[in-house]
């Protein structure tokens, strides 16, 4: 049995991972692109397991519409800079943890200039195709390990969320279109994606003119953003500690 301070706001995560682990998951860089119900949960969930260096980037701001889904929305942030509030949230756990925010939308010729800094792990939770397709091209060019995040939208059971490489996805509508287009670049594998497996109703899915960057929008249950989150941080930090947890 270990014997672990008391005072130690990690002491629970070290008893699971050990203290070198701790300290590794201290110096790992992490980049976030993507702050809505799955990217936002996945940056406080690697905040509170000790990753110490974080780049979170977003420009977009909360809507009524994001109450049902979004940790991090509440009536009193209704306008508020998603990015902003996100990165007061993760000082607020770790005053200690290195953050710079890009509080922007970043178009797919730009992104590229995300890479200036150097990361060891790349978290993709966009919604909009373009981008979202640029960031893991991005990534995987500089041989930087990635997880995607699918649609959590019209799922509702958990059981059949996956962790598997991009050429294994199957059923979840955004998966399809993302390797057809990857395809075209030249991608086929080689980095993993979180998905769903449970079809989605027709249903469920609106044509819509309101939304930024989206034609439609998809019905969403409150927990399953959070589940894709949760996998995504469970993939990084697995990885950042070579599979050990």
């Amino acid at each position: 049995m270990q014997m672990i301070g008391s005072n130690d706001w990690e002491q629970r995560t070290e008893l699971l991972i050990g203290e070198k682990n701790i300290e590794k998951l201290h110096r790992s860089r992490v980049l976030i692109v993507g702050l809505g119900g799955v990217g936002a949960c996945t940056a406080e969930m690697l905040c509170r397991a000790g990753v110490g260096q974080m780049t979170i980037v977003d420009g977009d701001t909360y809507q009524l519409t994001n109450l049902n889904r979004q940790l991090s929305s509440f009536t009193g942030n209704i306008g508020k800079k998603k990015a902003i509030v996100i990165a007061k949230k993760l000082i607020d756990i770790n005053p200690g943890i290195i953050l710079k925010v890009v509080d922007e939308y970043i178009k797919k010729e730009d992104m590229q200039n995300l890479f200036t800094d150097s990361f060891d792990y790349v978290i993709d939770a966009i919604d909009t195709l373009s981008p979202k397709i640029y960031l893991i091209y991005n990534s995987l060019k500089k041989s930087i390990p990635l997880v995607s995040s699918m649609g959590s939208g019209g799922k509702s059971d958990p059981a059949l969320v996956k962790i598997a490489d991009i050429s294994d996805s199957h059923t979840c509508n955004l998966a399809r279109i993302l390797r057809k287009r990857l395809h075209k670049l030249g991608i086929y594998d080689g980095f993993n994606v979180v998905f769903s497996s449970e079809a989605t109703d027709p249903d469920t899915i609106e044509i819509t003119e309101e939304e930024i960057n989206k034609r439609t929008v998809v019905g969403t249950i409150s927990y399953m953003p959070v589940v894709f989150g949760c996998y995504c941080a469970s993939v990084v930090i697995r990885n950042l500690l070579d599979n050990k947890v």
